[in-house]
């Protein structure tokens, strides 16, 4: 798996999937909050499997190395 999940794409969906996982755990928005596993793993682990079907690489756009 190459990283495809640049720098600030990878910060944005480790907070959108914490945000969605706390809000599922505290009832706010339901059972369906649990969805933000994914954006958390897909930031943790640099890949997104969906970038690389259309792809996409948001790593190369970054001003650094990324990650």
């Amino acid at each position: 798996m190459t990283p495809n999940v640049g720098t600030i794409d990878k910060w944005l969906r480790i907070v959108v999937g914490i945000v969605l996982i706390a809000l599922a755990i505290f009832g706010v928005i339901g059972w369906w909050g649990y969805i933000g596993i994914i954006p958390l793993a897909t930031g943790l682990i640099n890949f997104c499997p969906v970038y690389r079907l259309i792809g996409m690489n948001t790593r190369d756009k970054d001003t650094g190395q990324g990650g």
